[in-house]
């Protein structure tokens, strides 16, 4: 039995719920989800400054998981908020829901669009599109201009605007798949796919996947290198627990 993290970086309880429900629907028997989020933190995760405080509770999530035993983790937030600091601190594999969900969609389709929640968020999503690699395959971001706690207030208001968003998307960019740029939107994926006909791809089943498709190859995140655990050195004030 394996037993994966997903870590919701921002400290919404009812986005930690709606998370740890689209891992368990595709985890496979035998592996367990330990949805989790920080104590301290953000209620969203909107922009830089958000980002760089979540990044700290993803390393003590990490940190935690790993004393644990846990096979892996996954970073439930579409920006992949410290995702290589987190790999230094981990033995086993993690994935960011980004990466997961833009390396699904070349899998499926030679082109994708991403469909994310407020428009400051899409230099986000592009800096990541040029991190990995995969600023040819995008046709198209796209804004539903709410934030992101708009999808757990209950109204449906988002969820229909995200359901707009993806087909204007199939009608106009010309894309194979369209990429739910927001680990709130994972819920969505199946209905949309059904709907438009085509590939709508959540980066929290699709992160899940990944994590147990390295686990069963036994491969962890490779500590040579600069992923190597982080140099041992004393850490002050805030910051101990993490030593």
């Amino acid at each position: 039995m394996s037993l994966i993290q997903v870590i919701n970086p921002n400290t919404c309880l009812a986005m930690t719920e709606t998370i740890g429900a689209a891992a368990r629907a595709v985890a496979a028997p035998g592996t367990e989800i330990s949805a989790v989020s920080p104590a301290h933190g953000v209620p969203s995760i909107e922009g830089h400054f958000d980002e760089a405080i979540a990044a700290i509770g993803v390393l003590e999530q990490v940190k935690l998981g790993r004393e644990q035993g846990v096979s892996g983790h996954v970073i439930a937030c579409f920006g992949d908020p410290g995702l290589l600091a987190a790999r230094e601190l981990a033995s086993g594999p993690v994935i960011g829901i980004a990466e997961a969900a833009m390396h699904t969609a070349t899998l499926v389709a030679t082109r994708f669009s991403v469909v994310t929640t407020l428009p400051r968020t899409l230099v986000i999503a592009r800096h990541l599109l040029q991190q990995y690699g995969f600023t040819h395959h995008c046709a198209a971001l796209h804004a539903i201009d709410l934030p992101v706690l708009a999808l757990e207030d209950g109204s449906g208001v988002a969820q229909e605007k995200v359901r707009q968003r993806c087909l204007q998307a199939k009608r106009e960019d010309g894309c194979g798949a369209i990429v739910l740029g927001c680990g709130g939107m994972a819920a969505l994926a199946r209905e949309l796919t059904l709907e438009l006909g085509m590939p709508v791809i959540d980066g929290v089943s699709a992160a899940v996947k990944m994590v147990e498709s390295l686990v069963a190859l036994g491969l962890g995140t490779s500590k040579h290198g600069d992923l190597a655990l982080p140099m041992a050195k004393p850490l002050s004030g805030a910051f101990q627990h993490l030593n």
